[in-house]
């Protein structure tokens, strides 16, 4: 049975209202986001319209304020923040969507301002901005704005999305926005470009930096932030729409020969049954680009993309070719496991033993560690530590630590031996920022050979730490921490 002294609603609840309105003064006092909680909480007791003006008040006020805001600070403006969201979102839609929807557009509205003058390092502002987005979504659809209106909206805040608060706004906004608006949307925006920027006259015009050519002027920035605001725009509409032949024509020839790009739409076409087309697109980029037809190392998006074509042609022949092409390559678990649901039982067995001895005798020791440590086939990666210890790149921390915490369970000589890689490198090239890791590595190697019976051809860790002793004796800020 809880404490009469813990804090919960039931034991605040019998200090009665007198005494907690007494308490929430107090505590209030000095506390501006206390307050302003407790402001809309009394505005929430009248009725929504008045939560409505308070919320419409703040968010002026913080529409004008112009204080920098630092990481010391980040905290309250983010509560701030999510204040009002959620008394627009929680208050205000839900007695009268059409005011909710106005106060959310003018919550996203104070985005830019925001930015200005805030560090967010974090995202966590973003965030904010970026709830704020799916909220709008919802009350739109209890709102049900004319569709040119909500279009209209939303062309506003595409022109001012500076800071990133808008992404994905058409997709959030699609189903609301319907064909209908949508439509609209898109004439707006190939209006938008069809409008030239305003240039100054030569002697107005404003460099704002310098490149090999020449100057870089405001409105040539301009210009390009407008036609990339349009073309992604358009390219989202057309997404909406269902409109592949759309989607592509944001894309010049050349561009569509690029491998990633011949992926995005070669997965729209084969989305509209249009596989046909969809390998066209990917072959012409294959020739535009020899390597990729030669798998010296796949662009993943591309060979995907080219998989589910075969596919969709009914030549999954030719699909299984290319997922074990992808992985003999790269090494890429992910191909190798689509390759294996494909075959009959017990032919699966087979050929992931082919594919695992294939990993063992590759070149990059690396890749292979990383894909038995994934798999996950520890005894493979503990005979590839052992087997072939000296080919083993140190400097790949990001590799091997995960790597030695997944052996050490089983295979202590071989976490020890990916102990001693990272060790080894620190040391030979004097990393000193990494010396703390490597005296907690060595550390680990001694609680490790404890384990250890047979270390094979590998020097004991008496031996390995005394030939660190004798190579790098002088380097005192490593051996301080090993000491």
């Amino acid at each position: 049975m809880a404490s009469k002294k813990t804090l919960n609603a039931k034991n605040l609840e019998e200090l009665g209202a007198a005494r907690l309105a007494q308490l929430l003064i107090e505590i209030s006092t000095g506390n501006a986001l206390a307050k302003r909680r407790l402001r809309l909480e009394l505005a929430g007791a009248q009725s929504p319209g008045e939560v409505a003006r308070e919320v419409d008040k703040r968010l002026s006020t913080i529409r004008r304020s112009r204080s920098f805001v630092d990481w010391q600070n980040r905290k309250a403006l983010i509560a701030d923040l999510q204040t009002q969201r959620k008394a627009i979102v929680e208050q205000v839609a839900q007695s009268d969507p059409a005011e909710g929807l106005a106060l959310i557009w003018r919550f996203l509205g104070l985005a830019n301002s925001i930015f200005g003058r805030c560090d967010d390092s974090s995202g966590m502002v973003i965030a904010i901005f970026h709830e704020a987005v799916a909220d709008l979504a919802e009350i739109a659809v209890r709102a049900n704005p004319r569709p040119e209106a909500l279009g209209d909206a939303v062309y506003d805040a595409l022109s001012a999305n500076e800071y990133g608060q808008y992404d994905d706004l058409i997709g959030t906004l699609a189903a609301v926005l319907g064909e209908r608006g949508l439509t609209y949307l898109r004439g707006r925006m190939t209006a938008l470009a069809k409008t030239p920027v305003k240039r100054p006259a030569g002697k107005d015009r404003v460099a704002v930096g310098w490149a090999s050519s020449g100057a870089i002027y405001q409105d040539e920035i301009d210009e390009r932030s407008r036609d990339s605001t349009v073309k992604l725009a358009l390219m989202e509409i057309a997404d909406a729409l269902g409109d592949v032949d759309a989607f592509i024509a944001q894309y010049d020839e050349p561009t569509r020969k690029m491998p990633r790009i011949a992926a995005e739409i070669a997965n729209r076409l084969v989305a509209a049954d249009r596989a046909d087309d969809a390998l066209q697109i990917l072959d012409a980029a294959t020739q535009n680009n020899p390597s990729h037809s030669s798998f010296n190392w796949p662009d993943f998006k591309w060979v995907d993309a080219r998989i589910a074509v075969l596919d969709a042609l009914g030549r999954g022949r030719e699909a299984q070719d290319m997922r074990w092409s992808c992985f003999e390559s790269s090494l890429s678990s992910g191909h190798l496991r689509e390759y294996l649901k494909q075959l009959a039982d017990f032919e699966d067995i087979d050929a992931e033993t082919r594919a695992f001895d294939h990993a063992q005798t590759c070149n990059s020791v690396l890749g292979a560690l990383s894909f038995f440590v994934e798999w996950p086939k520890l005894d493979r990666a503990a005979d590839l530590v052992i087997g072939r210890f000296e080919k083993i790149d140190g400097d790949h921390y990001e590799i091997l630590t995960p790597a030695a915490d997944a052996l050490s369970a089983k295979y202590p000589l071989a976490a020890s031996l990916v102990l001693r890689a990272m060790i080894d490198f620190t040391l030979i090239h004097a990393r000193s920022t990494r010396y703390k890791h490597a005296a907690r590595h060595l550390l680990e190697c001694a609680s490790l050979s404890r384990q250890i019976s047979d270390f094979g051809a590998h020097e004991s860790h008496t031996d390995y730490e005394a030939r660190l002793r004798k190579m790098h004796g002088r380097k005192s800020g490593f051996w301080g921490l090993v000491d």
